[in-house]
Formats: structure tokens, C-alpha cells, sequence
């Protein structure tokens, strides 16, 4: 019994041994008013609808407006309505999110907090928590959760607009004596019109000259693609860095990704890392209260390797991109499969002559031999090792004699020298 009813019956004893009447109207008062808080507590926070409203996608450093909405759908009043908003520390709040507010009969509240993403990733903002109460503090309070929404914050792209990659990497199209299509940018020459050719295709200026109608020809071209592969199993990396290793080879993966795309190329994307949205859809792992995962629970279930990111076949235009990097904003490095097992399998549906670029953290011989037999398979692997090592020239020669290349892109400096080739060179070489 709480405190309250011990003293409605030590009221109702004194009552009854004096037989009081003022008492006894104390008594009926305070029965009346605990009565009433209780019933108007639980009937209050009943009607009571959040809701929360944002943008659900983020680049680096950006603001975002979060909007959170208190309706009171009863005609009673609220009168004290705490509200407590979780937001992790990732991503820095530049106004409160734990206020109270009282509520007027049919009013709806608003208050708004800005947030930004200081790091790439797939934040939750809630659970918030709802807690109300009476007046007097003679009702227990009552408690309810709003549940979690996703933010997701895009990684960190460098730009690359003057990467100077050598002429032998395949990237977009190269000539070919299979016709498989014209390339437009590779004019060859002019030839009398045909049924069924485009009119786009004619050359009015040449046909007025010589009072034929006339059409340009153009070199035939193979086009090629580009798949990405993101190595983002823990162990491919050493412990001491393993967290900055693995968000550089993002960086460096969003990054060739973004440049690929505006110059009007097909990437794809490929990772073993960890979707948090396939862990999502498992309730086993998943608590929809707090929005957590519950990757320890993964684990013990049957390994990670069952949520694994879905592989994005390569497509161009910036649509596409911005699907590519919200993959790379969610990806975790997880204990999922190993790079030497995985990549192979990762490689099945691509179309022959794919190029593909494997982001990993050292070139071990594994990996290489790995690489070798992609090259044999007829892609054309490309290894960037982004952990810092002192033997990397003996991965790079051990790349050429297996027949792909090799380049370690350490940090954002090594990266800008894959703007300017080497003075001289007519394959354009680089300094790394």
C-alpha cells in the first residue's frame, strides 16, 4: 500500500473515534482527488500521439532539422508531460532534447532540434520517452516510447576529378575489333544513309557538300564496368588501427565510386561487411524499443555471414551513386568472411572484362593469388591496400608478375598523388 492509503485510513480511524464531520469531508476530498488523478493520468496520456519528423539523409557536416509533435487528442489537460529524446553521441545536438511541457485539451506542441553528422553512418534518433503525471504527484507516473527513426549520414568524398589513372585500366569503354556498339566519342569517318539509320547520326554539312545523304561513322567499342569490392572483414586488418583502416577504405571506395560516376560510367558495389538493415529484419537480433543491434546475439546465432550487404550490379547516373554511397553510410566491419573466400563468389555475376577494384588493408600473398585467379577468370582486378606497410613494393611486384596492379593509398595524401602522373611518362605512371 502506498503512503497515501495509509493515511486515508489513519484519517477514516480518527474520523470514526471523533465522528468529526470535517474530517470526514477531508476524507471525501482527498478520496475524490486521488480518484480523479489517477483516472485523468491514465485517460491524458492515452490520447496523447508523437510523431517525429526529419530529413532521412545526411552528407558530412550537415545540418539537420529534427521536428518532434505532441498532439493531445483529449479535451483534458496534460499537466506536466516529460519528454527525453535519445540521439547518440556520433552525431552532435545543437539544442535540448529533454524538456517539459504541459499540454492544453486539443493542442498540439512542436519542438524542433538541429543535428549533425560528425562521422559517417545509420544513426537512430530515439527512442523517445514520454513520462506525465498529476498535480499533486498522487498518480503514478506513466511512461511510453516513441520508437526510433534511421538517419543516414553519407561517408566522406574526396574529389577526384583530375585522377590520372594509366591508360591500360579499362574504365568505360575500349576500342574493339567486336562490334558490340559505335562509341560516339571515337568518330571514324562518313558513309552513305541506310535504311534504319538514326537521324542523329546524320552529317547534314558533309551531305549538302557532295548532294548525298551522308552518316558518321564511329569506332566500334566494348563497353566495361566497374564493381567495387570493399573488404570489410576485421580480420584483414591489424587491431591497433583497425576502426580508422576500415573508415579510410570507405572513403576511398565512395570516393572512386562518386568519380566513376561523373565521368558517366557503371559501378557497383560489392562488401562482406555487415548491413544493419538485414540485422533489422531479424527479431532475434533486433530490439525495436531502443533501436539497437544486438550483434553479440548475431553472432551467437550462426555467424555474421548471413548479413552481409546485398551486392548493387553496376549502373551509372547519380540516382544509382546515391544508393551506392547509403550502402557505404550503414556498412560495419563485422567477424564475416574472409576476403579470399568471399570475393570469388562476389565475382559470379559480373559480366567478363569487369574491372574490378579490391579495397583491402595489405596485399598478403593470399589476397594476390586471389586477385590472380580473377584475372585469369578474364576480369581485371586492381589491388588498393590502404594500411600502412614497409613492404609494399615486394606486393606491387608481386601483383605484376601475376598480372594486375597494385597501389597503396595510405591516407588523403597518397590519395591526392593519383591526380598527377609522373612528368615523362607516356602510360602515365604514378609516384606510388
Amino acid at each position: 500500500m502506498s503512503r497515501y492509503s495509509w493515511l486515508l485510513l489513519l484519517l477514516l480511524a480518527i474520523a470514526f473515534l471523533l465522528r468529526v464531520d470535517f474530517i470526514f469531508y477531508i476524507l471525501y476530498i482527498a478520496v475524490g482527488i486521488i480518484a480523479w488523478s489517477r483516472w485523468h493520468t491514465a485517460r491524458a496520456f492515452g490520447k496523447l500521439t508523437a510523431a517525429r519528423e526529419f530529413r532521412r539523409r545526411a552528407f558530412l557536416g550537415e545540418s539537420v532539422e529534427v521536428k518532434l509533435t505532441l498532439t493531445n487528442n483529449s479535451r483534458l489537460a496534460v499537466p506536466w508531460l516529460q519528454i527525453q529524446e535519445h540521439v547518440p553521441p556520433e552525431l552532435r545536438v545543437e539544442e535540448s532534447v529533454q524538456l517539459v511541457r504541459s499540454i492544453r485539451g486539443r493542442q498540439m506542441v512542436s519542438h524542433t532540434y538541429h543535428v549533425k553528422g560528425l562521422q559517417r553512418g545509420y544513426y537512430s534518433l530515439g527512442p523517445m520517452q514520454l513520462t506525465n503525471g498529476d498535480l499533486f504527484g498522487l498518480a503514478k507516473p506513466r511512461s511510453g516510447y516513441l520508437a526510433p527513426d534511421y538517419l543516414t549520414v553519407y561517408p566522406r568524398i574526396i574529389p577526384l576529378a583530375r585522377l590520372g589513372l594509366p591508360s591500360r585500366l579499362p574504365f568505360g569503354t575500349i576500342a574493339s575489333r567486336q562490334r558490340l556498339f559505335e562509341d560516339p566519342a571515337r568518330p571514324m569517318g562518313v558513309r552513305e544513309f541506310r535504311s534504319g539509320d538514326s537521324l542523329r547520326q546524320m552529317n547534314w554539312k558533309a551531305g549538302a557538300h557532295t548532294g548525298k545523304l551522308l552518316v558518321r561513322t564511329f569506332e566500334p567499342a566494348i563497353s566495361l564496368e566497374t564493381a567495387i569490392l570493399l573488404d570489410l572483414y576485421s580480420g584483414s586488418y591489424e587491431r591497433r588501427n583497425r576502426h580508422e583502416a576500415t573508415e579510410w577504405a570507405i572513403v576511398v571506395a565512395a570516393s572512386l565510386a562518386t568519380h566513376l560516376i561523373n565521368q558517366r560510367q557503371s559501378v557497383g558495389l560489392s562488401s562482406n561487411g555487415v548491413d544493419p538493415l538485414r540485422l533489422q529484419a531479424d527479431k532475434r537480433v533486433f530490439d525495436e524499443v531502443t533501436g539497437r543491434l544486438l550483434f553479440d546475439s548475431a553472432a551467437a546465432e550462426g555467424g555474421l555471414g548471413r548479413y552481409l550487404a546485398p551486392s548493387i550490379a553496376p549502373r551509372n547516373g547519380r540516382p544509382h551513386l546515391m544508393k551506392i554511397l547509403e550502402q557505404l553510410a550503414r556498412l560495419d566491419m563485422r567477424e564475416t568472411i574472409p576476403l579470399s573466400q568471399w570475393a570469388p563468389s562476389a565475382c559470379t555475376n559480373l559480366s567478363w572484362g569487369v574491372t574490378v577494384p579490391v579495397i583491402t588493408g595489405q596485399g598478403d600473398e593470399t589476397t594476390c593469388n586471389m586477385l590472380h585467379q580473377l584475372a585469369r577468370s578474364g576480369f581485371n582486378p586492381i589491388l588498393i591496400a590502404i594500411e600502412p606497410t614497409a613492404n609494399f613494393g615486394l606486393v606491387r611486384e608481386r601483383a605484376r608478375r601475376l598480372g594486375f596492379q597494385a597501389y597503396h593509398i595510405v591516407n588523403q595524401r597518397d590519395l591526392s598523388l593519383w591526380h598527377r602522373p609522373v612528368a615523362g611518362s607516356a602510360e602515365g605512371a604514378f609516384l606510388r
